[in-house]
């Protein structure tokens, strides 16, 4: 283990302990969360996105940055992503509910994913609501972070070459994205054997733990890319 893996060890368990046993620090981000919950989702995503692309590299090349890895700007764009995946967590459950009732009739469907505790209702509602999110959402989603990172590659990794030269889509969606690997894996495989399942459990989880639960997820996506790389 390097000098790198115990620094991180040790700041996540401070992370977590802080969390534990610091009277109020848990009380305080339930509170801010509902509060501002657009925010939070930013800095959430900002630190644990951006954490499990660094925690990919230490598996693929034993290091947890290096030269060109655009931190700044991964968080930047990770923040971004944020604050659009909890807007869509949002607007997928209530489409879900109202598609329930306004296609299905069925009654109170739309209140279903927001009961308390464990119930098939709710289950079923949270499996529909993360199939359609990620069969129409996420490809989106997935293509637009791609660009994003070949553009942070590309321009050094810095914030100011990030935003100094512009965005290539026609050209890297056409000519610098590996299909066979985008569609044919992280399609085809990652959004059904992992994504279903994994934001049918958010969905599952008290509102103010969906976000953050979505976010670590990132962290375990990073750690399945970097073994299939």
């Amino acid at each position: 283990m390097k000098k790198a893996d115990v620094i991180t060890l040790i700041a996540v368990a401070a992370v977590v302990c802080g969390f534990a046993f610091i009277p109020g620090a848990w009380d305080w981000f339930k509170e801010t969360t509902k509060s501002h919950g657009l925010l939070m989702s930013f800095f959430k995503f900002a630190i644990l996105g951006t954490f499990g692309e660094m925690l990919a590299l230490r598996i693929r090349e034993g290091v947890y940055l290096k030269k060109g890895f655009g931190l700044l700007p991964k968080m930047l764009v990770w923040g971004v992503l944020g604050v659009v995946i909890a807007s869509a967590m949002t607007i997928f459950k209530a489409g879900t509910g109202a598609l329930f009732e306004n296609g299905f009739h069925l009654e109170n469907a739309s209140k279903w994913i927001d009961e308390e505790g464990f119930s098939w209702h709710k289950f079923v509602a949270a499996l529909c609501t993360s199939v359609l999110m990620n069969t129409l959402f996420a490809p989106v989603f997935m293509t637009f972070h791609k660009i994003t990172d070949i553009h942070i590659a590309e321009t050094g990794g810095s914030l100011g070459g990030f935003f100094s030269h512009r965005l290539k889509i026609r050209e890297t969606l056409s000519k610098k994205i590996n299909w066979d690997i985008q569609y044919g894996f992280v399609f085809a495989k990652t959004i059904p054997l992992f994504w279903y399942p994994a934001h049918t459990i958010t969905f599952l989880l008290p509102p103010t733990l969906q976000v953050l639960f979505a976010a670590l997820l990132g962290v375990a996506l990073g750690v399945i890319l970097s073994i299939k790389k």
